[in-house]
């Protein structure tokens, strides 16, 4: 980045205001800070430029998802794949346990990483998927984040469809749009899977084992295609990134009957 001038927040500001960004509102943002290009003070800037944008009554929200911890996850299984039983059961034994203050999140991102940190903000109690939130709105956004619903009613995502809130995906595809998940939940049966992760109770490691919707993000690429074929995403550039901006109820109504219409419909 030598030689590249930062980009400041009247740019920035500029940028998020012209794609649509609601004053007041509640906004869920997924973002690749190195695309967005060199910022003043790094996810500082960012944030700051963010809830300037929103206004004291708005609220940001960041995914801080940890699925490090979890024995059931892609990454898990991607890293154990070639261990024999006793390299797998020391990999196993070594996992930490998740804790809600401390554990910092995983492949979520420097941005999502930095509003985590900040002074006041709040961190859904969920081991694998949790969220965090500064604002007016953020402890309703993240209270009361059940075990068993990772991405549905009872998370931070059901509370964002309720408020009607948006989605910004800075520099990121739609296969990492969490809001999506929410319309699995909402189809007819949605197929379920066990779960196994750890987290730290009264200091010791704590052992998880529950069921939950099998959550499946593999044809949210084609999903996102769509929801921009029904205009129901704003596209734009936020500093030298792309950038799309979508309402979290409208994308998810929509969701429910295109997978409806298409991922039911390849299995049966």
């Amino acid at each position: 980045m030598s030689g590249t001038r930062a980009l400041d927040r009247p740019r920035i500001a500029g940028d998020l205001r012209a794609l649509g960004v609601r004053p007041g509102s509640c906004l869920l943002v997924h973002s690749s800070l190195r695309r967005v290009g060199p910022l003043e003070r790094g996810p500082a800037t960012l944030a700051g430029v963010l809830r300037d944008v929103l206004g004291p009554v708005g609220t940001l929200l960041v995914p801080t998802q940890t699925d490090g911890n979890s024995t059931t996850s892609r990454s898990y299984l991607a890293a154990t794949a070639a261990m024999d039983p006793a390299q797998l059961a020391r990999y196993e034994a070594a996992l930490p346990g998740w804790d809600r203050r401390n554990t910092p999140s995983q492949r979520m991102g420097a941005f999502a990483e930095f509003v985590r940190r900040a002074p006041g903000a709040q961190r859904s109690d969920h081991p694998q998927t949790s969220f965090a939130a500064l604002g007016p709105q953020a402890r309703r956004l993240t209270d009361d984040h059940a075990l068993t619903c990772h991405l549905g009613e009872r998370s931070p995502v059901g509370r964002l469809y309720a408020a009607d809130g948006q989605v910004l995906l800075l520099g990121v595809g739609f296969e990492a749009c969490s809001a999506l998940h929410l319309a699995e939940y909402r189809l007819p049966a949605p197929p379920e899977r066990e779960y196994r992760c750890f987290r730290v109770a009264d200091g010791r490691r704590v052992r998880l084992d529950f069921r939950a919707v099998d959550l499946d993000d593999r044809d949210f690429s084609e999903l996102g295609a769509a929801l921009g074929g029904a205009a129901l995403v704003r596209r734009g550039q936020v500093g030298r990134s792309g950038a799309h901006l979508l309402s979290a109820r409208a994308a998810v109504d929509f969701a429910v009957g295109w997978l409806a219409t298409n991922r039911l419909a390849d299995h049966r």
